[in-house]
């Protein structure tokens, strides 16, 4: 039973590091876009880069969800729990401020289009 048991675990843990190795490659790959948007100067690189650093996060909200699976303590317990609470609000404030950047853009697209309408009946 112990060993099925050690078995269980060695999957777990290595499932675990799968997952927060995908984490960190979104996150990576998407600072990397961010940056070549930046200098390229794109309209959309920071809604991206909020979806991107968002999906990461939820990668390793995953890889801790899997990781209650074989904790042994109350302690380690609450230490999870507020390290799933802390990215899950990253994650909420990052879903906040892609729909603030996007009703930006949207408003602005909007201000180009009437000004540019305006311009045209003169």
């Amino acid at each position: 039973m112990v060993a099925i048991e050690h078995g269980f675990e060695t999957i777990v843990r290595f499932c675990i590091l799968l997952i927060e190795l995908a984490g960190i490659a979104v996150i990576v790959i998407s600072m990397v876009k961010g940056f070549i948007g930046y200098i390229h100067k794109q309209e959309q690189t920071r809604i991206q880069l909020a979806q991107g650093i968002m999906l990461g996060l939820e990668f390793k909200i995953g890889s801790e969800v899997l990781r209650s699976v074989i904790i042994s303590g109350w302690t380690e317990l609450g230490t999870l729990a507020a390290i799933i609470l802390l990215r899950s609000l990253l994650t909420l404030l990052l879903h906040w401020e892609i729909d603030v950047e996007e009703k930006r853009q949207r408003e602005n697209a909007e201000y180009l289009a009437s000004r540019d309408a305006a311009e045209a009946k003169e």
